[in-house]
């Protein structure tokens, strides 16, 4: 996962990760003392702005590779990507159905 080369295999690593945080998630509900402890609240802090971050981060590989396709694409740099070899790319990171569901917390 760390060390994941080109935008398919980095695209691959998010949805492991989104599995891992949901697996986690369903652990605490399994095992409600953790949730209690002040070590596992840390972590889920920390898990939360991670989260936030890689969110971040894909917005703007996304917003980059929406302007490189745009850019490709109109006349007339067409021509000029074309004789240089540059194509559209649509290796965007997308949110996986588990990721769009907000998680029931039962107390």
């Amino acid at each position: 996962m760390l060390n994941a080369q080109g935008p398919a295999a980095k695209i691959a690593a998010n949805g492991q990760l989104d599995g891992a945080i949901g697996r986690l998630l369903l652990l605490t509900e399994n095992y409600p003392q953790l949730r209690s402890s002040e070590q596992f609240m840390r972590l889920q802090d920390e898990l939360a702005g991670t989260e936030n971050r890689i969110g971040v981060a894909r917005k703007h590989y996304n917003d980059a590779l929406l302007d490189y396709n745009t850019f490709i694409l109109q006349f007339p740099n067409s021509i000029w990507a074309g004789m240089a070899g540059y194509q559209v790319n649509n290796a965007r990171f997308a949110a996986s159905e588990a990721a769009k569901t907000v998680p029931s917390v039962k107390f």
